[in-house]
């Protein structure tokens, strides 16, 4: 049995001891000398948390420490169904490794974070690489979580990511529910992601992770975190105070409560308003109990709507923040009528951790 890590705080990147090894252009030289230490420390931990990895689990570790470990710097790529472990073997590789010289991402803090980094050198020549380079740090190794691609910009910049990897020599890991050529699946938009579909298969080892059991479903521990929350079709609380208005890096806005580490917000408020993953992602930080409330069929609104539904649930569960939710529907009805969207599997997985109310 496999229980989820998140990737640190907030999905925020994470970097240990690199010091020095910041030195732009290069990846850090050291490698591991062998695979063994890694392995032993994994399965350590796997002991250490009630459990014992499943022979396929095994089989997938054993080929990300022999990446990290060998002299080349190729990579894995490993997907599968969501809550079969490769989040967590990631998180406790990346523990793992000696002087702890690798940089971790999460997917939306790596969009937040690369965004905010080109501004900061928006003046300079070729500010895309440079703030690359900045998350990349002096990493030898660079882990990337919950990769998927839907949308063309991202595709873009993803695509840079991988060609800056390669061009340094770093080894990537990477975590994805799909096959890199199943990535940005729209086929209007396809063609902008070939290329870094091209250097996933050129870089990396592709390898599948599946299995029958769903482990995010086994965890029976309910007290804190994303796993404490509710679904529920019962009406909300009523706000007995004024609407409260939101500030981050300049721009506002209102939600219907928010105050000692919790915050209550309309589906309207957050889902149907221009908010993005940066703005979910700094509240993670401060609220640590959301309560949406109003959450409609997602097929009873627009595509926009849907999308940063499932980027909030994406956002809360790497953040390991509560949630209780208010809809007129039940999660199962609720599920079924999202069936048809992109990412709607992985967002199944997620919001099956809640409580029925």
């Amino acid at each position: 049995m496999l229980r989820r890590g998140g990737p640190g705080p907030h999905g925020a990147s994470r970097r240990w001891s690199i010091g020095a090894a910041r030195a732009r252009g290069t990846c850090h030289a050291s490698k591991v000398s062998s695979p063994d230490p890694l392995l032993f420390a994994v399965e350590s931990r796997a002991r250490e948390e009630g459990f014992e990895l499943a022979p396929a689990q095994r089989a997938v570790l054993g080929q990300m420490a022999r990446a990290l470990a060998g002299g080349a710097a190729r990579g894995v790529y490993v997907y599968g169904p969501p809550g079969r472990g490769k989040s967590w073997l990631a998180d406790a590789l990346f523990a793992a490794l000696p002087d702890g010289r690798a940089t971790r991402v999460h997917f939306h803090g790596f969009f937040d974070d690369l965004h905010r980094r080109i501004q900061t050198h928006r003046s300079e020549p070729d500010a895309t690489t440079r703030a690359l380079d900045d998350v990349i740090g002096g990493s030898r190794a660079v882990f990337f979580d919950e990769l998927h691609v839907h949308d063309p910009g991202d595709a873009r910049l993803l695509t840079r990511l991988l060609e800056r990897i390669a061009e340094r020599g770093c080894t990537l890991v990477a975590t994805s529910n799909y096959a890199p050529r199943d990535l940005l699946p729209d086929p209007v938009w396809h063609h902008l992601f070939v290329p870094g579909i091209a250097l996933l298969e050129a870089h990396l080892d592709v390898v599948r992770l599946d299995g029958a059991v769903d482990y995010r479903t086994r965890e029976s521990d309910h007290t804190s975190g994303f796993r404490a929350g509710v679904w529920s079709t019962a009406s909300p609380p009523v706000a007995l105070t004024a609407p409260k208005r939101l500030s981050v890096r300049d721009r506002v806005f209102t939600v219907t409560s928010a105050a000692e580490r919790s915050l209550i917000a309309t589906f309207v408020q957050l889902c149907d308003s221009p908010v993005t993953p940066a703005e979910y992602r700094h509240w993670s930080a401060v609220y640590r109990h959301w309560t949406l409330t109003d959450v409609p069929p997602l097929d009873e609104v627009g595509p926009a709507a849907q999308q940063r539904f499932m980027n909030l649930i994406d956002v809360l569960v790497d953040a390991d923040v509560r949630l209780d939710v208010h809809s007129a529907v039940d999660l199962e009805a609720f599920l079924s009528r999202a069936a048809g969207r992109p990412d709607a599997f992985r967002m199944a997985s997620r919001l099956r951790l809640l409580r029925r109310g």
